[in-house]
């Protein structure tokens, strides 16, 4: 007969802990997202100035996130050794490490969504990723269901972060976000390899998905954020001058514009020092595009956002509800500003 190794011993004197003293059993389902919710709150509070800190952020917590993901494939090899307590250290540190690095992500893409657009579904996801990995009983009931959500939590928050990451380091949205899908799938690597499949196939495999992701990423481009590019100021008006617009509007009687015979869309974008980014108005008169106007390329770093505008001529007559879309040269929706033209 096996001896009892300290894990099981350490294990066996919890439970007759929780059996003679039935009040502390919250602990056990609730510990570990009290801890996740306050490293998560700690963080948004230590890195609340900005997205500057987010390099260093980053390379930290990746590393972490690498060697959590390097631990968990250990796991079978901690149960067969009886090592179940170091299993379960490893299997919540995972699990906090994710949760902090999902929700230091969340105001970075809230920044950037557009909230009556298409790209509110990876906030949203984003949000509910964030959730799981903080409740605890959810997120070990989940992964004991589908065991593929923990891979899948692995990918989102690096697939996230790297997206974040690279126009930091002034590489453009387009090559980012297929750099971010290439490499996150890339890091998997060792998930994919198990007792039953060696080094070899598993590098194979990741770097068939990894490419399959890079070319998938593209159709589903504007369901992504363009992060960390975000709208500081938007608005119709009647002209811009001076790169400020003069007597912005939400809202103007159609008699009005007529006699303006011109409106102007201003838009201020904020984007990170040294990038340089092509964008695009996309002018819509109730829903029908009628004009798309290239815009010279944002330059990143200025305080208050790279102010630039686009004029449409002709504004048509009688009540309509104008849109304008501002875009990166691949149709990532960095904002969108309304104007209402009344009867």
């Amino acid at each position: 007969m096996m001896a009892a190794t300290w894990s099981d011993i350490l294990l066996e004197w919890w439970a007759h802990l929780i059996a003679r003293h039935p009040g502390i059993r919250w602990a056990k389902d609730w510990s570990v997202s009290i801890a996740s919710l306050a490293s998560g709150v700690g963080t948004l509070f230590i890195f609340r100035r900005g997205i500057e800190y987010f390099p260093w952020f980053v390379g930290y917590l990746l590393l972490l996130w690498l060697t959590a993901v390097v631990f968990s494939h250990s796991r079978q090899a901690l149960a067969a050794r009886g090592r179940r307590v170091v299993g379960l250290v490893v299997d919540y540190t995972v699990q906090t490490l994710s949760h902090g690095l999902l929700l230091f992500l969340l105001p970075i893409y809230y920044a950037s969504t557009t909230l009556t657009s298409r790209n509110v579904s990876f906030l949203v996801l984003l949000a509910a990723a964030a959730l799981l990995t903080t409740i605890d009983p959810w997120y070990r009931r989940t992964i004991a269901r589908f065991w593929w959500v923990e891979p899948f939590l692995f990918w989102f928050g690096l697939f996230a972060s790297l997206n974040v990451a690279f126009p930091l380091l002034r590489v453009r949205s387009s090559w980012g976000l297929h750099l971010s899908g290439l490499l996150s799938v890339l890091a998997l690597t060792p998930v994919f390899h198990t007792p039953g499949i060696p080094w070899r196939a598993a590098i194979l495999r990741t770097g068939a998905c990894s490419i399959a992701a890079a070319f998938l990423l593209w159709p589903v481009r504007g369901w992504i954020p363009p992060v960390p590019l975000r709208l500081a100021r938007a608005t119709l008006a009647r002209t811009v001058t001076d790169l400020e617009p003069d007597q912005p509007i939400s809202q103007i009687a159609a008699a009005d514009l007529r006699e303006w015979g011109s409106i102007a869309c201003f838009t201020a974008v904020n984007a990170p020092a040294g990038l340089r980014e092509p964008i695009y108005h996309v002018w819509r008169r109730n829903g029908a595009v009628v004009a798309r106007v290239a815009l010279s390329p944002i330059r990143g770093g200025r305080l208050g956002g790279f102010r630039t505008y686009s004029r449409k001529l002709d504004p048509g007559e009688g009540p309509a509800l104008w849109s304008v879309d501002v875009l990166t040269a691949h149709d990532q929706l960095i904002g969108r500003v309304f104007l209402t033209v009344t009867p």
